[in-house]
């Protein structure tokens, strides 16, 4: 048992990973802590943007293509229509199995000498450091990366959010070839449905509504495009579920206590920007442990929120409006230039001010469409 540390990382997913490799980049000590251990699972569209996977090379790891599957941009599709836009720059993004990718940023951790330990519960945090059984890791800092529900966050009072509309989200793959080499978006009535090829055999199928008792089954019902698509794929997976939606807290740390990924707030699934979010997170918070100022890591969170959340607002105000739904597919196809420079501007490709000009272009087209 380790008496003490520098950073003590309670949560060993993904943001819980990165902050410790950004953090030990920069020489500090660090534990991670976690109930469970790898790979550990949870149910999500599976799908790295380009902007998460350059995230990623700072950290110093690079997904194998031999356990991904890459897509060069996204689909649209309505019940009558749709309509792609590819990455700028010839960009791509890339599919992996959240239980692939997983050990690969825990074994980049354990390369840069990380500490673990795996399968181990903490029961509190104090001034001295974090409790585990009976016993305290004196530690500097303490990172909470434990997810959505996060004990952390209430155990340092930042618990103080307003409580957002959340939307329930359910996973499962399908043993199908693919059949784009773009990530798609389904819109249906009640929901939608996210398709990506995660291998050359297989595809991650996911989908999103404000119902609570609309399970994956239903909502294909809804999608006659998808639905056709898997008719006859054999299921491999179990269903997952969790909770989806733009949640913000306040603040995001109080005294050494910082917060990091779901914990810390969350961006719809709409976006696909989940893990790209928490790695571009753990390199601004590291950066901060160095200057030993947790305040600027509150400003530099609330910069990073600002793009993907807007911009999952702006998708979502097609959800549960077919006519507006098809009415701006007709746009994107007509006008196939503000499709593509949304998604730039999804990806940060492009200053946030280009929203203004290209929502007055999109509100022209979805006049005359």
């Amino acid at each position: 048992m380790f008496d003490s540390t520098d950073v003590f990382v309670i949560g060993g997913g993904p943001a819980g990973l990165a902050a410790a490799i950004a953090a030990r980049q920069r020489g500090f000590r660090v534990i991670v802590a976690d109930g469970m251990r790898p790979p550990i699972d949870k149910a999500c569209g599976e799908g790295l943007m380009p902007d998460g996977l350059a995230a990623l090379e700072r950290l110093g790891i690079r997904v194998p293509l031999s356990e991904a599957y890459p897509f060069r941009g996204i689909r649209f599709v309505g019940l009558d229509s749709s309509a792609e836009a590819v990455f700028p720059r010839e960009a791509a993004g890339l599919a992996v199995r959240r239980t692939s990718l997983h050990p690969i940023i825990a074994e980049r951790a354990e390369q840069l000498g990380t500490d673990f330990l795996w399968g181990t519960s903490v029961s509190g945090i104090c001034a001295e450091g974090v409790r585990v059984g009976d016993r305290t890791v004196r530690c500097r800092w303490i990172v909470g990366a434990d997810g959505s529900n996060s004990l952390v966050r209430r155990w340092a009072g930042l618990d103080d959010g307003r409580k957002p509309r959340l939307r329930y989200a359910y996973r499962r793959h399908f043993r199908v070839a693919p059949w784009t080499d773009h990530m798609e978006i389904h819109w249906g009535a009640r929901c939608q449905g996210y398709a990506t090829a995660v291998g050359r055999d297989q595809v991650c199928v996911a989908l999103a509504s404000h119902d609570p008792a609309m399970r994956l089954e239903e909502g294909l019902r809804e999608l006659p495009t998808l639905s056709a698509r898997l008719r006859g794929a054999e299921a491999v997976t179990t269903e997952r579920g969790a909770l989806t939606g733009n949640r913000t807290f306040r603040r995001v740390f109080r005294g050494n206590v910082a917060l990091i990924g779901d914990a810390a707030g969350t961006v719809d699934a709409i976006t696909g920007e989940g893990l790209g979010l928490s790695f571009t997170q753990a390199v601004a918070l590291a950066r901060c442990f160095e200057n030993g100022d947790l305040s600027a890591y509150q400003q530099e969170h609330r910069r990073l929120l600002l793009r993907p959340r807007g911009m999952a607002r702006l998708m979502l105000t097609l959800d549960g409006r077919p006519w507006l739904q098809e009415r701006t597919l007709q746009t994107f196809r007509k006008y196939p230039e503000i499709f593509r420079r949304l998604l730039a501007l999804h990806l940060g490709e492009l200053p946030p001010l280009e929203l203004v000009r290209d929502g007055l272009t999109l509100g022209w087209g979805l006049l005359t469409a």
